[in-house]
């Protein structure tokens, strides 16, 4: 467990302090992951076409908040686009304050969010804002950590 530990945290040290990662839908995305309560957790947009929840996966504790993002466009079923928005791969953030997240519209590229987060460095936690933009037209979605 301590190599483990060792291992995340010279990963976690290693990655630059803008690093963030948008990937497809995967196992970070399961409802389970979705942070209690609900209610207060999740938050829709642009008449309820775009979802944004908080996900906590538990490990590694140092990075386990994620967000999960349901976007347009919808496939030939009807489902919408599925991403979710971390540090990186496998990692997620240390803290995130949902409380926080607000978002506005900019005709040139979408609908621009920001949210409280922090990120683990390999020592301690740095905070940051977390902005990133959303094309509901292509399903593109933006991060930076400022």
């Amino acid at each position: 467990m301590t190599r483990l530990l060792t291992l995340i945290t010279l990963l976690l040290g290693a990655l630059p302090a803008t690093a963030q990662h948008v990937q497809p839908c995967d196992w970070i995305a399961r409802a389970d992951g979705i942070v209690e309560p609900w209610k207060d957790n999740t938050r829709t947009f642009a008449n309820g076409a775009v979802r944004l929840a908080l996900l906590d996966v538990v490990e590694p504790a140092a990075g386990a908040l994620h967000l999960l993002i349901l976007t347009p466009p919808y496939n030939e079923l009807g489902e919408r686009h599925c991403l979710t928005l971390g540090v990186s791969e496998n990692i997620g953030f240390s803290n995130a304050e949902f409380d926080t997240l607000t978002a506005e519209y900019d005709a040139s590229v979408g609908l621009v969010f920001e949210m409280n987060v922090q990120v683990f460095d390999g020592e301690d936690s740095t905070p940051a804002i977390l902005r990133f933009t959303l094309n509901q037209a292509t399903g593109d979605v933006r991060a930076v950590l400022q």
